[in-house]
């Protein structure tokens, strides 16, 4: 084994482009890594912030009492951060120059805040309303019921989409608007601690409420955000999709190279293997000799992508400098997102792949006769 390193250590790899295109693989992996953790993580985040995890609603959109008997065993359900009772319309707001479809939020704020209204910043730029500005919100339902709204503050939508413009306004106003008490909402949204599966605590809630409940209350229907917005998580899953295949594709690319490479190297050796093996070492212990040399340079082209991979999110997250259309990407800028152990991971395996993958050009090793090599030099 030490011979073997020995030798590795004399022998000079000038397979530069191999190392180049080694190390573009690993940043184009590493990279497609965090973009992708990005979106879902700007996401999920962001339809978090907007509707919760998990919504709690009465049967057949029936409202929601707060006083529910079982409330608080709700509140225990492992991962529970917060449950926030809400009313949700849709709604046509009118401002001084255009109009626009919104959907408007009912939340508990201050009741000094009555008839006041935080709007996204793109329906701000849309309807050019701005931070005092008044604006009139029809809810067409079995009749026409209009409320005047004055703007409170103009906040980023975390998720900024045509689809998803939501304005914030006082609970109390929607619930007079819809003719509800004070303990009545439309439903119950449920925010989870970072890492906790919301799916998990739906299905303990769904049994909560299903074995709780009282003859005057109904069962709760629990759904999550992945069944609310399927389009936003299926469009996260083609990206997930993707990336795979670039990780495959880039793995494929940087072993080929590393093939040639490492069959370049074999070429201008023949006389070193010749002569090792009339010294008595084996097709694999000269085998390792080479492998050893070639994992020296994929380690190297890895470690220089991963570095430039991670220098690029490092200046991205803080920048934002690449910027997307929000209308196709529900967001406005590249988002990226490191999970170290899904880097590490890949890393390895890429490495291993590339490894096994360089075995096939060490088994030119065995056809070099001693005899031949010798006589020719």
């Amino acid at each position: 084994m030490k011979a073997q390193g020995f030798i590795a250590s004399r022998l000079r790899f000038k397979g530069r482009l191999a190392a180049v295109a080694i190390a573009v693989s690993f940043f184009v992996m590493i990279l497609s890594l965090a973009i992708s953790g990005g979106f879902r993580h700007e996401i999920r985040r962001g339809i978090s912030e907007v509707a919760g995890d998990i919504t709690l609603s009465g049967s057949n959109d029936a409202p929601v009492s707060l006083d529910l008997s079982y409330l608080d065993k709700l509140r225990e359900v492992n991962g529970v951060q917060s449950i926030t009772p809400v009313i949700w319309k849709p709604a046509i707001i009118k401002g001084p120059e255009d109009i626009s479809g919104v959907l408007v939020k009912g939340i508990p704020m201050a009741d000094s805040c009555s008839l006041q209204a935080r709007i996204p910043s793109r329906l701000s730029r849309t309807l050019h309303l701005n931070s005092g500005d008044s604006f009139t919100a029809y809810f067409v339902e079995e009749k026409v019921r209009a409320r005047k709204f004055t703007v409170s503050e103009v906040y980023d939508a975390p998720v900024d989409s045509d689809e998803m413009l939501t304005v914030l306004v006082p609970l109390s106003d929607m619930q007079r608007l819809c003719g509800w008490g004070a303990d009545t909402a439309g439903s119950l949204e449920v925010l989870m601690n970072q890492g906790v599966p919301a799916e998990n605590a739906a299905m303990e809630m769904s049994l909560v409420s299903y074995v709780s409940h009282t003859e005057e209350e109904d069962v709760l229907r629990v759904s999550t955000a992945r069944q609310r917005y399927p389009q936003l998580f299926d469009w996260l899953d083609l990206i997930d999709f993707n990336v795979l295949a670039i990780i495959l594709l880039m793995t494929v690319v940087a072993g080929f190279n590393m093939i040639s490479g490492l069959l370049i190297l074999l070429f201008r050796n023949i006389s070193t293997i010749g002569t090792l093996k009339s010294l008595g070492m084996g097709n694999r212990a000269i085998a390792g000799v080479f492998l050893r040399v070639a994992a020296r340079i994929v380690a190297v082209g890895m470690i220089i992508g991963n570095g430039l991979a991670l220098l690029f999110c490092l200046v991205q997250g803080a920048t934002h400098f690449i910027r997307l259309n929000p209308a196709n990407y529900f967001v406005s800028f590249v988002p990226v997102y490191i999970s170290p152990a899904l880097v590490i991971a890949v890393d390895v395996l890429a490495f291993g792949a590339i490894m096994l993958m360089l075995l096939i050009p060490t088994l030119f090793i065995s056809k070099v006769d001693p005899a031949e090599t010798v006589r020719i030099k």
